[in-house]
């Protein structure tokens, strides 16, 4: 964790809120429903956008949304992360504000925070999932660790994991999760940090920010997600300098292609036993009874 680590002003909302409804015979029946909330983000009282959210990790999504569109480059550039529910916003102060009270992108700055936010683009990601235009750019001074291998054995131990593990998902539906795992020592397969949200996008930058602020290197994890694997996913799988991403679900050609040109081993269809492995074949190590011939 950095020395200057940001003073964090939190407070999660209920993730699941009971309502009624009426089933095939008729019934009333007392029922699950997953949170959304308006959050709008401040940086140095700059408006930058509004993201509907679960609610449960609100100053890490913040924080990974500021990481992973590449709006601030390090954690030491943060003061302070404040979240309202009251107003519905959540409030990054730089430490060149408060310190100097100068705003981050004041005189120069200001020109170059303008021209990324205007070369956004909305993806296909739901909720508010957005990619930078130089974030392509980016891509290839994205180095990930040349040795990392993942085995069948502890993808499998992945699965099983996530499946049993207690989510939001089981009792109300309606939300995307995401699971940051060990691929190293006694540790490997264990998950390290579990994010569910109405977006998959939010989920992914809520775990970002965590890694973000605490300093986790990416090097020898494993992240999975609940959602399909597009180009953004691919993206910020790479920014986190994670080289192994997996899904139960399946995945776009832009997002299979991104995978190729960062190396990154990316596995599809997760299910039970069931796999199907796109990208990065050479980071992954069958199981003796199912070796490649």
């Amino acid at each position: 964790m950095s020395s200057k680590t940001p003073i964090l002003v939190d407070e999660a909302r209920p993730s699941t809120f009971e309502v009624d409804a009426i089933n095939e015979r008729g019934e009333t029946v007392a029922t699950p429903i997953a949170g959304e909330h308006a959050l709008t983000l401040y940086l140095d009282k700059r408006e930058l956008l509004t993201l509907m959210t679960l609610g449960a990790a609100p100053a890490h999504l913040a924080l990974g949304y500021l990481r992973n569109q590449r709006i601030l480059r390090s954690i030491d550039d943060i003061a302070s992360v404040q979240v309202d529910w009251e107003t519905g916003s959540v409030a990054v102060t730089s430490r060149s504000l408060a310190e100097h009270g100068t705003a981050i992108w004041d005189a120069a700055g200001r020109e170059a925070l303008d021209e990324r936010l205007e070369r956004r683009t909305v993806t296909t990601g739901c909720g508010q999932g957005t990619v930078f235009g130089d974030l392509m750019d980016e891509l290839d001074r994205i180095v990930l660790p040349g040795g990392a291998r993942l085995t069948e054995e502890t993808l499998y131990e992945v699965m099983d994991r996530v499946r049993r593990h207690e989510s939001i998902y089981k009792v109300a539906g309606a939300v995307h999760g995401c699971a940051l795992c060990s691929n190293a020592g006694p540790e490997r397969g264990d998950i390290l940090r579990f994010v569910e949200d109405v977006g998959r996008h939010n989920a992914v930058d809520a775990i970002a920010g965590w890694m973000w602020l605490e300093g986790v290197d990416g090097g020898d994890k494993i992240f999975y997600t609940t959602g399909r694997l597009t180009s953004e996913m691919v993206i910020k799988c790479a920014q986190m300098g994670i080289p192994f991403l997996l899904s139960r679900s399946g995945l776009t050609q832009m997002g299979w292609d991104i995978a190729r040109r960062v190396g990154i081993t990316m596995i599809g269809r997760c299910q039970g036993k069931h796999y199907l492995l796109f990208t990065g074949r050479e980071r992954f190590v069958r199981l003796p009874t199912t070796a490649f011939a």
